[in-house]
């Protein structure tokens, strides 16, 4: 744990901030496909009937003159979106692609961040504003640093590597909160296959 990776990842800009995407891409099941598009709309009535509260207490987030927008399509498939507002970009992972992309708020155009990224699934910024990325293939947390470091947080639980860190958060305290399940050691399609050495689990840093 804490150990350091020296290698600066391609396309890392210290200076430049997030940006954010939520799953709008069509996933295919095969190896041999190729990415797909669906036709998108966008609402023209206001409020949003896409949009549904299910919460009450997140009502007053609610913006009912604003609508879905798609970002980007062209995917496999995409999730862990992480907004970097200070930037005004958004990065979330592309996983069968192996890649890390980015959309800029200002350009709004598309571009790859991370490229391999080791499968990476949820991304999430700690209380510092650093990138925190769950890696399929290495089993591992790790934090992207200012100067583009990767520093490796966690990747085991008593001398017994994780299956494939998937969903992550950070909270207020400063703690790292993610799931553990089997995902990307079931196949090559999101990662590599590997025997499990750990039950499905929640684990914090």
């Amino acid at each position: 744990m804490n150990q350091e990776d020296k290698k600066k990842p391609p396309g890392f800009d210290a200076t430049r901030r997030t940006t954010l995407l939520g799953g709008l891409a069509m996933a295919t099941t095969a190896l041999t496909a190729k990415a797909q598009s669906f036709d998108f709309k966008a609402s023209q009535r206001y409020p949003d009937p896409n949009v549904q509260v299910l919460d009450n207490s997140f009502l007053k987030y609610r913006l009912y003159s604003s609508t879905v927008e798609q970002l980007a399509t062209g995917f496999r498939w995409v999730e862990g979106p992480v907004w970097f507002g200070d930037g005004r970009y958004l990065l979330f992972s592309d996983i069968p692609n192996n890649r890390i992309m980015r959309w800029d708020e200002v350009t709004g155009t598309t571009s790859v961040f991370r490229n391999p990224a080791n499968f990476t699934n949820g991304l999430a910024r700690d209380r510092q504003g650093r990138l925190i990325a769950c890696e399929h293939l290495t089993r591992r947390i790790t934090r992207t640093e200012y100067d583009g470091r990767i520093t490796v947080l966690a990747d085991n639980y008593n001398g017994k590597r994780f299956n494939s860190p998937n969903d992550i958060i950070c909270k207020s305290d400063g703690s790292i909160w993610f799931t553990d399940p089997p995902f990307g050691i079931a196949g090559e399609w999101e990662g590599d296959k590997q025997t499990s050495e750990l039950p499905h689990a929640v684990y914090r840093i």
